[in-house]
């Protein structure tokens, strides 16, 4: 039951944001015209206050809750000049928090959400009336985001709306190397004392659960994250990829694939729902949040999860040596059926997520001050803060380049180094700035980071990932209403086949389902909307 009350509540809330964007009708010409208005100004006032609301990073908050403490987000205001009251969401509950601040009307000068997610696309959201289309504001008083993008066509056409609008002040990964950081993670020293290796191929990873289970007396071999939907953790292509699907959008041979229609995918739930009669699958599968899959792979209740780079291994591996100093986290290739194969998917983002963004509303009377405050992140001085913090503090230059200083890689309050990294800057987190893989470059510390990525890498994600395409208002409308459906669907009934609720064969009856609710069209559409963004 506990699980069918978790699939309710997102359903709930997804139709709730969906009423909302539906019901605010503000008309454009006029939103436009408000907007020009606040443009006219020629310089922003003197130690103006606006408001910003964001959900505090978790690496952040598990040091300060607030963000008038964190250190990053005192400097930005220093250095800008710009005091901000904060408007902080409850942790994992932004979706319904936004839900409801859209609803009073009261909206802050600026919002920090993943846009391109809001129902009927972020065209909607300025269309009626939430946010500011940015383009003229962006042309006026952000000089150093308008020059980023002029030297990145590649990168500007992606943060654009289809009608050509700009919506947010972007994160953007600046580096390849940036765009893979997660993948399996496994315990070496239990592989070794078992006489296991690091497992390849799904019978591998078979025996090795089962030997952790059995002659270890693990009680979850295996553990990942289950919010903010069921089966999150495996949606980069982790197990399910080994059968040739994704759970969700991707490309294949020219065309646009929904993976939980196909065969694979039926697969790929007979295998979960195998392992989780057996005990090898976390027996929370739908509840396992960032600190129960810490708390579980620290104390020795799982053995393997699917985490990164920095929060997993960073973090696990040195906490767990000062109790154990033969403990050892490894990275474990993404899995595949036979021997010899090469993944065809595993964890790797775009340059632009769209996570991070942060638009303005059309309430805020500080328009200009606020995009200057966002430019701010995009300029030389800028970049530094984001990415490294105060120099002589957080970092020093040294032969001309950036280098953390103890107080990140090695704090004498014994803080982890995501922790201290985001008290003093936001390179590990989300923001209006371009990340600085020089920042990956320190931070990934251990060996065995640096060779996890190395792995996680090893694929042929990049074949098979859909480009950040944008749709046109009516298609975001559209797909929006249809994914919610279909979205709540595969989560609900994957679940219930892995659970042993339903039998495998329910299958074709849920593909059927899934027919119904037209997940045909939402492939269409993106279909579409790819079309039109090679035509770019």
């Amino acid at each position: 039951m506990k699980n069918y009350r978790i699939i309710a509540i997102l359903l709930i809330t997804a139709v709730s944001l969906s009423c909302l964007a539906g019901c605010k009708q503000t008309g454009h010409n006029g939103q436009h015209s408000t907007a020009q208005k606040r443009e006219e100004r020629q310089s922003p006032a003197s130690g103006e206050t606006l408001t910003y609301w964001a959900e505090l990073n978790g690496n952040a908050a598990s040091v300060k809750p607030r963000f008038q403490d964190v250190p990053f987000f005192q400097e930005w205001q220093k250095r800008t000049g710009v005091n901000l009251k904060f408007i902080q969401p409850p942790a994992n509950q932004a979706k319904q928090a936004l839900n409801v601040m859209l609803a009073s009307g009261e909206l802050p000068d600026m919002i920090e959400y993943e846009w391109a997610t809001f129902p009927g696309g972020p065209e909607k959201a300025i269309k009626d009336g939430y946010i500011l289309r940015l383009n003229d504001l962006i042309d006026r008083y952000a000089p150093n985001l308008k020059r980023y993008l002029s030297e990145h066509p590649d990168i500007d056409k992606q943060i654009k709306t289809a009608d050509g609008s700009y919506y947010v002040f972007p994160f953007i990964q600046g580096d390849a190397r940036l765009r893979t950081y997660q993948g399996p993670i496994i315990r070496k020293d239990w592989l070794e004392e078992l006489g296991l290796s690091v497992p390849v191929t799904i019978d591998d990873w078979h025996a090795v659960l089962k030997a952790f289970k059995e002659k270890k007396g693990v009680q979850a071999p295996l553990t990942f994250l289950s919010t903010p939907s069921p089966l999150f953790g495996v949606e980069n292509g982790a197990f399910v990829g080994a059968f040739g699907v994704k759970k969700g959008f991707y490309l294949k041979d020219g065309q646009v694939k929904f993976g939980p229609i196909e065969p694979g995918y039926k697969q790929f739930l007979s295998l979960f729902r195998d392992w989780y009669a057996e005990g090898l699958i976390d027996r929370n599968i739908a509840t396992v949040d960032t600190r129960t899959i810490d708390s579980s792979m620290l104390n020795g209740r799982s053995g393997a999860s699917i985490w990164n780079a920095g929060s997993g291994i960073g973090t696990w591996l040195p906490l767990l040596k000062e109790k154990d100093p033969d403990a050892e986290f490894v990275a474990a290739p993404y899995p595949v059926l036979h021997q010899g194969e090469r993944p065809m998917f595993g964890q790797r983002v775009n340059p632009y997520m769209s996570s991070g963004g942060v638009a303005i509303s059309t309430n805020s009377s500080h328009a200009e001050e606020a995009v200057r405050m966002l430019d701010y992140g995009y300029g030389e001085e800028g970049h530094l803060l984001f990415n490294f913090g105060i120099e002589g503090v957080s970092y020093t230059m040294q032969g001309g380049k950036p280098t953390y200083t103890d107080l990140i890689l090695h704090n004498p309050d014994k803080l982890a180094p995501s922790q201290a990294i985001a008290m003093y800057s936001r390179a590990s987190y989300f923001g209006p700035f371009v990340q600085d893989v020089a920042y990956m470059e320190q931070y990934y510390m251990l060996p065995e980071q640096k060779e996890a990525v190395n792995i996680w890498a090893d694929t042929e994600a990049e074949k098979y990932m859909l480009p950040p395409v944008q749709k046109t208002e009516r298609e975001s409308a559209e797909f929006s209403a249809i994914m919610q459906d279909a979205t709540t669907l595969v989560d609900e009934m994957s679940l219930r086949i892995i659970l042993g609720i339903d039998p495998l064969d329910s299958f074709d009856d849920y593909v059927a389902q899934l027919k119904a609710l037209n997940i045909d069209r939402a492939i269409a559409i993106q279909k579409a909307a790819l079309d039109r963004y090679m035509a770019k």
